[in-house]
């Protein structure tokens, strides 16, 4: 069975869709550095989540030029990451057609690879982020198959794409993942904020889905 590219980011939408997309066969991890704020914790869950999947074959690859182009809270310090309610169609934290960047280096792996299938975990439920709905990856696969040799047929899978938080975090739990391998906190590395809308939408899901997150807070928000 060839190789299906799971984009690993260390977060708990990507742990789940590796644990999806492993009940299929063998799987190859991609994984993106673009000097995110929390770059070098997001690297750690990565390796962990390869580790437990024991997934041999793995790409770190680094895209800093989107730290160079800015315009995201994620890579420009500058800018405060948001900890209220998202209330602007495009919150700060959008990265501009980040996942547009890292779909072509997964397809040019593919390729390589002759992989067929690419799994991310976007979901554009929850989601403001563009580059999150269906209609994009739908356009996307459609620009793939144009672009692409003779003998390249790629798939872009997202499994997650109609769920919620809640949702994502029962089918991880059904299915056995390490949600306790992964972070999700946009803006610290040791202790997750649980102030961030990130934070904040992880421990909504987890209380929806009626389990305790086994990630560690420094402050956890009233329900």
């Amino acid at each position: 069975m060839s190789l299906a590219i799971v984009l690993v980011s260390g977060g708990l939408d990507s742990c789940v869709t590796a644990a999806i997309a492993a009940r299929r066969g063998p799987l190859a991890f991609l994984h993106l550095r673009y000097r995110q704020r929390t770059e070098k914790r997001e690297f750690a869950a990565f390796s962990a989540l390869a580790d437990h999947f024991q997934v041999e074959t793995r790409l770190v690859v680094d895209v800093d030029y989107m730290r160079q182009i800015g315009g995201s809270s994620l890579v420009d310090t500058t800018h405060p990451i948001p900890e209220d309610d998202a209330t602007a169609d495009l919150p700060t934290t959008y990265v501009p057609f980040r996942n547009a960047n890292l779909l072509g280096v997964a397809v040019a792996w593919a390729e390589v690879i002759n992989a067929t299938d690419i799994y991310l975990g976007a979901h554009e439920a929850e989601s403001h982020y563009p580059d999150c709905r269906r209609e994009f990856f739908a356009a996307y696969e459609r620009m793939v198959a144009a672009g692409t040799g003779p003998q390249t047929q790629v798939r872009i899978q997202t499994p997650l794409i109609d769920w919620d938080k809640a949702a994502i975090v029962r089918c991880g739990l059904a299915l056995s993942a390490p949600l306790h391998l992964t972070w999700s906190c946009y803006q610290r590395e040791d202790l997750a904020c649980g102030r961030c809308e990130s934070c904040r939408m992880r421990l909504a899901g987890f209380r929806r889905a009626g389990a305790d997150d086994p990630l560690p807070y420094a402050s956890i928000p009233r329900s």
